[in-house]
């Protein structure tokens, strides 16, 4: 299974009988899913199947799905509202025995408000139950085309971030074999350190000078975050291979590059190692904001 980016579009669209809809559909980052769906009035049956449909077909992102469904070729039908024409004409035959006027005409009653009543003719329940069938097959339809463009977007992502951890690899190495990580040179650091510590003061007894000396080489030994370096590539890479929804694991594995990035690089006293360092940061982090776009 491929990696998904978190954002793409879709349209579907179709008549079914009398009916016409349409289903538009975005995505975009967030950290779960959230579906909001916008549906005109008397579509409410099938929300809760539409919202199922887009949790079994994506795993995250802020999914934006707008239907728009109208009748079409339905002849109006005409009805008189027989009580308020009733109740019209008593007051017209009212008012006429009391003001002297002229009658009134047969348009001016029926333009009255609520004299005539103009609806669609009524739908059958078959014909209904149709549309919505035809509607969240649309939706379905939508939300496939939608899944390929993010899986699209995902294919170009992964070939980004194996580019990025083939460099952050690379960079581990050079650290690795960094002439400042051998013991002469490491040994010869220690050294200049020491000798500034007593040239600082003379009163540093020989236990005080070996713990300085043991602290100052720990911090110089930076194999415990190459190692960790190494493994959080080896993982990166194994679940850019396996694909699938895993943007949070490589959302987390991308903090701890950079932690460890980090780390090298407030350890490293050797100019060299500081330009890795450096270099290693930049590349993490452009590895990272990649990331934010997965599934």
């Amino acid at each position: 299974m491929a990696l998904s980016s978190m954002t793409g579009f879709a349209r579907s669209h179709g008549v079914i009988g009398s009916y016409a809809w349409a289903w538009e559909i975005k995505s975009v980052n967030a950290k779960g899913l959230d579906v909001r769906l916008r549906m005109p009035p008397g579509w409410d049956a099938i929300e809760a199947m539409v919202r199922a449909r887009a949790a079994e077909a994506l795993a995250r992102g802020t999914v934006y799905a707008n239907l728009t469904a109208e009748r079409k070729g339905v002849a109006p039908t005409v009805k008189v509202n027989e009580p308020v024409l009733a109740a019209v004409l008593a007051a017209i035959r009212g008012i006429s025995a009391r003001v002297e006027a002229a009658p009134p005409t047969l348009d001016g009653i029926l333009g009255l408000k609520g004299v005539i009543e103009v609806a669609e003719e009524d739908e059958r329940e078959e014909d209904r139950r149709a549309a919505e069938a035809a509607v969240l097959a649309g939706f379905d339809a939508a939300l496939a085309a939608l899944a390929g463009m993010r899986r699209d977007e995902g294919s170009a992502l992964a070939k980004v971030l194996s580019a990025r951890i083939t460099e952050i690899a690379a960079l581990a190495k050079r650290a690795e074999a960094a002439p400042g990580r051998r013991p002469e040179a490491v040994k010869a650091r220690l050294a200049e350190q020491v000798a500034t510590l007593l040239s600082a003061s003379q009163r540093f007894d020989s236990d005080r000078l070996h713990q300085e000396a043991i602290m100052l080489a720990a911090k110089a030994d930076i194999r415990e975050e190459l190692d960790r370096l190494n493994s959080h590539v080896t993982q990166v890479q194994r679940l850019i291979a396996d694909g699938g929804p895993a943007g949070r694991r490589l959302d987390f594995l991308a903090q701890e590059l950079s932690r460890e990035s980090n780390t090298l690089c407030a350890k490293s006293n050797d100019v060299e190692l500081s330009n890795i360092g450096l270099e290693l940061k930049s590349t993490v982090e452009q590895f990272r904001e990649q990331v934010q776009n997965l599934e």
